[in-house]
């Protein structure tokens, strides 16, 4: 199994801080004490942070559990996924979809997550690839994978990271509309797919109508009228 080449990344990033951490409860946490542009890496997560207070699964060695310090950007999370995608592309040679707003998927399981709090000034982004995972707890079988799984190949975990960083960068320097049209692009979910999704005032089902200037969602419901999903889980109709 590849671990991380530490000291190769930070070669690569001369300019930046980057913290490695064997075992951490979240880089997410860690990041949070940190200054514009340092990195956060750890090769174990005891409490990864996912959205809506979920826990991102992060056995040890096995996948990229880090957390940047960015500046705030629009459509930053949209972005994020854009980037995942790409390196993972670039690595490992698949080709990802995106399910708006933050997750990364291969053949409908989520393969990568992103997470985009801000925290004063700056914005803490965590993102969390299942690179040389060989199997999963079976609460996540179903919905998730692995580069590994899903390939049949290991994967190198510092090749993967460096060409997350760089990719982090080049998408989080894009405009607004520039995002919200690749995104668009990559996600089989920004327009024309059936979706549920949970609101604070129930579940409500409908066909996506693509992205709101704002990058949020749009979903038509039967009856014609269109909801803005600002945030909330959206999943294919009948998963």
């Amino acid at each position: 199994m590849t671990t991380l080449d530490i000291d190769r990344i930070r070669a690569e990033f001369r300019n930046r801080s980057i913290h490695y951490y064997p075992t951490i409860d979240s880089t997410m946490r860690a990041a949070a004490r940190c200054k514009l542009g340092d990195v956060v890496i750890a090769g174990e997560q005891t409490a990864g942070q996912g959205r809506h207070g979920h826990t991102w699964y992060s056995e040890p060695a096995t996948g990229i559990y880090c957390s940047m310090v960015l500046a705030p950007a629009p459509a930053l999370t949209l972005a994020l996924g854009l980037a995942a995608a790409s390196a993972i592309s670039e690595i490992a040679g698949v080709s990802c979809d995106l399910r708006w707003p933050n997750d990364v998927l291969l053949d409908g399981r989520k393969v990568a997550g992103v997470l985009v709090q801000l925290s004063g000034a700056v914005a803490i982004a965590g993102i969390g690839i299942n690179a040389n995972h060989r199997t999963l707890p079976p609460e996540l079988d179903a919905v998730a994978t692995s580069l590994r799984i899903h390939t049949a190949r290991e994967v190198s975990t510092t090749d993967l990271l460096i060409a997350l960083l760089h990719s982090a960068d080049r998408f989080a320097a894009e405009g607004r509309e520039t995002i919200l049209r690749l995104f668009t692009a990559a996600s089989s979910y920004a327009a024309g797919r059936r979706v549920r999704v949970n609101q604070p005032e129930g579940l409500i089902e409908g066909t996506t109508a693509g992205l709101d200037p704002s990058g949020f969602l749009i979903v038509r419901k039967d009856d014609g009228t269109d909801t803005l999903i600002v945030a909330g889980g959206v999943r294919a109709a009948g998963s």
